[in-house]
């Protein structure tokens, strides 16, 4: 399973991709209008970072503004996947914006209905929004092996993204499940590097060496 990182900044990218372990980014509107700057040069900044797949979101609502502003995102660099809300008009873009071979992003996909239409029209991946379905009072991972289901009974060429990840035990559940993708906030993959007992390990050893008073002679 892909890790991404649900940010847009570029700092808290540059840390996670130190890790090794990053392989792409989401950003969304909200996330890059809490950062300072040119919504572009923020997204080039994000694609000097990371050589994986970066969403890019419109913010047209209607499919000629949705195409005209996911051509310009795309050119920003290779790696950008540019990102179209659920909709009649969002299909209608990602139809055309897979005809003329630029990647998508279907986001706020909320039921397997919605990915199915998603994949159909040609988006390279949907979504399942886990974290707000539970608030809802449903299964959000329901959801998740429903749509994986469906591409595979289907071949379907669309990969599917989990979003909307509140905790370490979503990220679980989206490999335990099978997601393709799982976009992450910065402050749950730190929480995914924890462990209580971990620290409790790493002080109890520190504390037996330096009561030997022992060193390393390199």
């Amino acid at each position: 399973m892909e890790i991404w990182a649900d940010t847009a900044n570029t700092a808290e990218i540059e840390k996670i991709n130190a890790l090794g372990i990053l392989d792409g980014v989401t950003t969304n509107p909200s996330l890059i209008a809490k950062e300072a700057g040119d919504p572009i040069a923020i997204l080039k900044r994000i694609t000097s970072v990371v050589k994986g797949p970066v969403s890019a979101e419109v913010i047209s609502v209607e499919a000629d503004g949705m195409i005209k502003e996911g051509t310009k995102l795309a050119g920003i660099a290779p790696n950008i996947v540019v990102k179209i809300p659920m909709g009649i008009e969002g299909l209608k873009a990602i139809k055309v914006l897979h005809q003329k071979g630029i990647r998508t992003n279907c986001t706020l996909t909320f039921s397997a209905n919605q990915a199915l239409l998603a994949a159909k029209a040609g988006a390279s991946y949907v979504n399942a929004f886990v974290g707000r379905i539970d608030d809802e009072g449903d299964d959000g991972f329901r959801l998740v092996q429903d749509i994986l289901v469906m591409l595979e009974n289907y071949k379907l060429q669309s990969e599917l993204i989990v979003a909307s990840i509140r905790h370490p035990w979503h990220v679980h559940l989206s490999a335990q499940a099978g997601a393709h993708v799982a976009t992450i906030p910065t402050a749950v993959i730190e929480k995914m590097a924890s462990h209580i007992r971990t620290t409790e390990g790493i002080n109890k050893f520190l504390a037996d060496w330096n009561k030997a008073g022992k060193e390393y002679k390199i």
